[in-house]
C-alpha cells in the first residue's frame, strides 16, 4: 500500500490528436445553452455521442436528434476516414425521445476505432446533418494488452448541478486525461428526485449558480420529465467531451427514480402526485434505456435487464449487478430468513453461474451498494446490505453470505468489488479472521463518489464479514458542496505481463490518495 503516487498513462494508448477534440467540440452546445430545436432544416446531433458496453469485437453506439432521423454509423481505423465501414442504424422518433443506438459487430479486438454518426432525412436520405465524431478502444484478445479503467458515480445530487462558473463537471475532464479504456458508473447516474435552484448560498456565503430547465425544477413522474433529467447531464461539455472519447458501462442505483426506492413501495412523499413508485421506476427504467447505450436494455424498452457480463479480454470480466430491481423492502434487516434479498434469488443464481464460467484473470464485481458499510433508511430501515449488527448474517447479509461461500468453495480467483453511492471515498478489506461469519475468502471493496454531487460523512462498519478500513477520505458534515470538497473517482490497471491489478483512489484534480496492489490467481487477497 502507498499513497501520493500517480500512475504514468500507458504508451500503448492512442492519444487523440487536437482534429477529433475539435470537430466533438464544435458540433456541440456550450455548457448551460441547451440544443435549439429548430423547425426545418437538416437534423441535428447536438447532444453528442456515446458508446457502450464494448467487448473485443462489438459495441453501442448512441446518438440524439433533434427530430426524426435516420441513424447512420460509420467506422474506421484512422480519424481521416479514408476507409470506412457503414452501419444502418435505427428510425429515430418520439418513441424513443429521438434517441437511438446502432450495434457494431465484427470489429477487430484491441484496436482503436474512429467513428462519426449521420443523421438523415427519412423523407430524403440526401438531406444529412452534420457528422458528429467519436473514438473507442475494442478490448483485447491477448493478454499481453494492459487494461485501465475508471470508475465512480453519483452526478448532479442534493442540489449541485452544472455550475459554469466553476467549469462544469471538471471531474470528467479529468478522468480523460487518464485515457481509460472504459467508465464503469456505478449507479446515481441522474437525481431525478432532486430538483434543482438557480441560485445556492454555500456556509461562507458565496453562491452557487445551477444551469437550470424545465425538467430539473421539480420531481420527476412523467416519463417526459424523466428523459429531461436524463438530458441535463448532457448539457455539459466537460461530459460530452468524455462520452465521445471513453465508453462506458453503466448500472443504476436510487436516484434514477427516488431516493431508496424498493419494488411495490408506496410514497408518502407531498412532492409526488404518483404515489406508486413501480410506475415511476417503469418511467425511469424506460428513460435509462434510451439515454444509456446498454446491451441488455435495447431502445429503453420494458424487456431486458440491467444486470449482465461485459467481458474485457482475458484479463477482465465486469459483473454488473441491479440492486434496486428484485430487492425485497427496506427494513430493520435482522430476519433470520431471506431468499430475496438485494439481488433476488434469480440474479443470485446468474451471478453465481456467470462467476463459475469466467476465465478472466479478474472478475470485477460492479455493486451499485457497498456490503459493509451501514447505510441507513430513516430511523429503524436499512438501505444496503449491512444494518449494524456484527453478528452472524442477517437479512440481507445471508445473501451475500451464501455469495461469498460459493466464490470461496468454487475456488474462483481474482474477484474484487467497486461501488460508490455513498458519497465519499474508502478502501475495505474484508477478512474471516475478523468476521462473525467465517466461510469465505478475503476479498477488497472500493468506494469512490461522487462525481458531481454533495459529500456527506463516513458511516460505521458492520462486523460481519469482518471489513477493516484500509483508507478513508469524508467531509465533516452533511451535503458539502463541489466548490467546497473535492470530487473523487478511481482508476484500475492491469499489467499484461504480470497481471497485477493496482486500485488508485483519485481526487478530481487527479492527485492519488491511496493506491493498492492486487496479485493475480488468488482465491482471496
Amino acid at each position: 500500500m502507498s499513497s501520493g503516487q500517480q500512475g504514468s498513462v500507458p504508451g500503448r494508448r492512442s492519444v487523440l490528436r487536437g482534429s477529433l477534440a475539435a470537430s466533438a467540440a464544435l458540433a456541440l452546445p456550450a455548457v448551460g445553452a441547451a440544443p435549439a430545436l429548430a423547425l426545418s432544416g437538416r437534423p441535428r446531433a447536438e447532444w453528442g455521442v456515446q458508446t457502450g458496453d464494448v467487448d473485443a469485437h462489438s459495441g453501442l453506439v448512441w446518438v440524439r436528434s433533434d427530430r426524426p432521423a435516420r441513424m447512420i454509423v460509420e467506422t474506421s481505423a484512422s480519424e481521416s476516414f479514408r476507409r470506412t465501414h457503414t452501419w444502418h442504424g435505427p428510425l429515430l422518433g418520439p418513441g424513443s425521445d429521438f434517441t437511438g443506438t446502432t450495434r457494431l459487430r465484427g470489429l477487430p479486438a484491441g484496436e482503436q476505432i474512429h467513428y462519426r454518426v449521420t443523421l438523415a432525412d427519412p423523407e430524403d436520405p440526401r438531406r444529412t446533418g452534420r457528422p458528429i465524431t467519436g473514438t473507442f478502444r475494442t478490448a483485447p484478445e491477448r493478454r499481453h494488452q494492459d487494461v485501465r479503467f475508471v470508475w465512480s458515480g453519483d452526478i448532479a445530487g442534493q442540489g449541485w448541478g452544472i455550475n459554469p462558473e466553476l467549469g462544469g463537471y471538471r471531474v470528467f475532464e479529468e478522468m480523460r486525461r487518464r485515457h481509460p479504456d472504459f467508465f464503469l458508473c456505478s449507479g446515481d447516474t441522474v437525481y431525478a428526485d432532486g430538483p434543482l435552484q438557480p441560485t445556492v448560498t454555500l456556509p461562507d456565503g458565496r453562491i452557487w449558480r445551477n444551469v437550470t430547465t424545465e425538467e430539473k425544477a421539480k420531481v420527476a413522474e412523467t416519463l417526459a420529465e424523466f428523459r429531461g433529467t436524463f438530458r441535463y447531464n448532457l448539457l455539459d461539455e466537460n461530459l460530452r467531451r468524455f462520452n465521445a472519447e471513453v465508453p462506458s458501462i453503466v448500472q443504476w442505483d436510487d436516484h434514477e427514480v427516488r431516493n431508496n426506492w424498493y419494488p411495490g413501495q408506496t410514497l408518502d412523499d407531498v412532492r409526488y402526485t404518483e404515489k406508486n413508485v413501480d410506475v415511476l421506476a417503469a418511467r425511469a427504467r424506460q428513460a435509462f434505456g434510451e439515454y444509456f447505450p446498454i446491451s441488455t436494455l435495447p431502445g429503453g424498452r420494458d424487456e431486458g435487464r440491467v444486470h449482465r457480463v461485459v467481458r474485457h479480454g482475458p484479463l477482465l470480466d465486469v459483473f454488473v449487478l441491479d440492486m434496486r430491481t428484485y430487492r425485497n423492502a427496506n427494513s430493520p434487516n435482522r430476519q433470520t430468513d431471506d431468499p430475496v434479498g438485494i439481488l433476488g434469488a434469480e440474479q443470485l443464481a446468474w451471478l453465481k453461474r456467470e462467476l463459475s464460467r469466467s476465465r478472466a484473470v479478474w472478475k470485477v464485481i460492479a455493486s451499485d451498494m457497498p456490503l459493509g458499510l451501514v447505510v441507513a433508511d430513516g430511523a429503524v430501515n436499512f438501505e444496503a446490505v449491512a444494518q449494524g449488527d456484527p453478528g452472524a448474517p442477517l437479512g440481507r447479509e445471508l445473501q451475500i453470505a451464501e455469495l461469498l461461500r460459493y466464490i470461496k468453495h468454487q475456488r474462483i480467483t481474482g474477484t474484487l468489488w467497486l461501488t460508490a453511492d455513498v458519497h465519499y471515498t474508502s478502501a475495505q478489506h474484508y477478512d474471516p479472521s475478523r468476521a462473525a461469519f467465517k466461510d469465505f475468502a478475503p476479498f477488497w471493496e472500493f468506494v469512490s463518489g461522487p462525481l458531481a454531487a454533495g459529500g456527506f460523512p463516513a458511516v460505521k462498519l458492520d462486523g460481519t464479514f469482518g471489513p477493516e478500513q484500509s483508507f478513508v477520505k469524508a467531509p465533516t458534515r452533511a451535503n458539502v458542496s463541489p466548490a467546497e470538497s473535492p470530487q473523487y473517482f478511481g482508476e484500475v490497471d492491469i499489467d499484461g505481463g504480470s497481471g497485477e491489478l493496482t486500485v488508485r483512489l483519485r481526487e478530481d484534480t487527479g492527485a492519488v490518495l491511496f493506491t493498492k496492489v492486487l496479485q493475480p490467481g488468488r482465491v482471496g487477497q
